[in-house]
């Protein structure tokens, strides 16, 4: 059979219905078999993306606080304290470090940043054995960490540039390789030469650094001590809600359930707002103990910032005060989307308690109070003993290093992890152009809290 007989057999064959079928079958499934290797092969580019991108941001987080530990081993004034810091950047490096070597970037790029964060640990780790033994630093070592400082600034800047290059895909991880050198490498191109050894060593719990505020969110597993009063049913409690908002604005309250979750147990409500629409609403939980308001948000739009900070300060000092919350004073405070978040502090005398804490959300284009929280307040609020100040202002600034300009001075009462509080001396003091927290314990002269204030477009908070 010649060439032209096949070809015409073969379109006979065709003709068949089920040769059609057998055709479109095949066809079919090689399309489908396609299409779900390329859809696998997407899913794990998108894995290996996600790996790289929490891998790249773990480590930026954790340069960050490298960042800030070596700038508070400058304000230390104790052996202690000096040897915790140091030994907390030791670990931040090295997690910093663990990170770096998961970025998919050829190892000679990342040489020089490998070589900063490993110098960053072990000079650390170094001097917080040197501390642990009784002896001070000296102003040669104080001179470098100074100089490891201004390198872990500039890699934090260089990193931050990438993050930003990442986020609006204007660089991708296929891209890093060749476009990541000059980073990586910007940030340790001039570091000390000192050798140190690498010891094997393994990690512990470390402590969270960030806070919204100083100690805003310490911890609230103990008895809440703030809450008073009977026990109440959800219509008890929504009187609460009428008190709270008044009722001449009240449309309609609609009941959401209770919240049976941690040490406070609460009722949910929403509320409709008249000659407001719907979605103005407004959710708050109200204590089944007492009927205190525990925490509440109103939505509404907030076209433009007209008010001072001052002016709202004073909105929600005015608010708390209304609302059965005296002698509240504002710390500081976060400006987003034009509203403000400020956080009050409640104040016994002359000593400013932290852990009786409130948080006011103020509208910055008329003042309403678009929210509260009160968690803090009623974990912790009762009237103390305050104890005998032991160690005078005067006694208490000569622990601090002279280094520090103090700015100020004033008595707080602190919380610690361990569900506990402090009596300090609070001295607020600059250095460097940063301004800092430094506590000294009033009855024993222990340096217990250093805080770096940032004080930012947004507002000003506390590291």
């Amino acid at each position: 059979m010649g060439f032209r007989e096949k070809l015409l057999d073969f379109k006979r064959r065709l003709s068949d219905r089920k040769m059609y079928s057998i055709v479109i079958v095949v066809i079919g499934a090689v399309a489908i078999w396609g299409l779900s290797q390329y859809r696998q092969a997407i899913s794990l580019q998108q894995k290996l993306d996600n790996m790289y991108n929490r891998a790249f941001y773990d480590m930026l987080g954790y340069v960050n606080n490298v960042e800030t530990l070596l700038v508070k081993s400058l304000i230390t004034s104790t052996q202690e304290r000096t040897a915790a810091t140091l030994q907390e950047a030791w670990r931040q490096a090295n997690l910093a470090q663990e990170n770096l070597g998961q970025i998919p970037v050829p190892q000679h790029i990342l040489a020089n940043t490998s070589k900063f964060l490993s110098q960053v640990g072990d000079f650390s780790y170094a001097l917080n054995n040197q501390t642990m033994y009784g002896k001070q630093l000296s102003d040669e070592q104080y001179k470098t960490i100074e100089q490891l400082h201004g390198f872990a600034l500039s890699l934090q800047e260089s990193l931050a540039d990438l993050q930003n290059k990442l986020a609006t895909e204007r660089i991708k991880w296929g891209d890093l390789a060749a476009k990541g050198k000059g980073v990586f490498n910007k940030a340790s191109s001039e570091m000390p030469e000192e050798q140190f050894t690498d010891i094997d060593k393994t990690f512990q719990e470390y402590p969270t650094l960030i806070y919204d505020g100083p100690f805003s969110d310490h911890l609230t597993t103990i008895e809440p001590m703030g809450l008073t009063g009977d026990m109440l049913n959800s219509e008890q409690a929504k009187q609460s809600v009428v008190d709270f908002f008044g009722a001449d604005k009240i449309r309609q309250i609609n009941f959401r359930g209770p919240n049976e979750n941690g040490a406070i147990k609460t009722f949910s409500y929403q509320v409709l707002f008249k000659d407001r629409p719907d979605e103005e609403d407004a959710v708050i939980d109200i204590t089944q103990k007492g009927g205190h308001v525990y925490w509440a948000l109103r939505h509404r739009p907030v076209p433009q910032e007209i008010l001072k900070m001052e002016e709202a300060k004073e909105a929600g000092k005015r608010f708390l005060e209304e609302h059965g919350f005296g002698s509240m004073v504002d710390t500081y405070y976060i400006k987003e989307d034009n509203m403000a978040t400020i956080n009050y502090a409640y104040k016994q005398g002359d000593v400013t308690v932290y852990p009786d804490l409130v948080k006011v959300k103020v509208a910055l284009d008329d003042g309403e109070v678009l929210g509260i929280e009160c968690k803090g307040y009623l974990y912790s609020h009762r009237e103390r003993e305050i104890p005998e100040v032991k160690f005078s202002p005067e006694e208490a600034r000569k622990l601090i290093t002279p280094r520090m300009e103090v700015l100020s001075t004033g008595l707080a009462i602190i919380p610690t992890d361990y569900k506990t509080e402090i009596f300090c001396h609070e001295f607020k003091g600059k250095l460097n152009d940063r301004e800092f927290l430094v506590y000294i314990n009033a009855e024993n002269g222990h340096e217990e809290k250093i805080l770096i204030i940032l004080d930012t477009p947004n507002g000003i908070l506390t590291m």
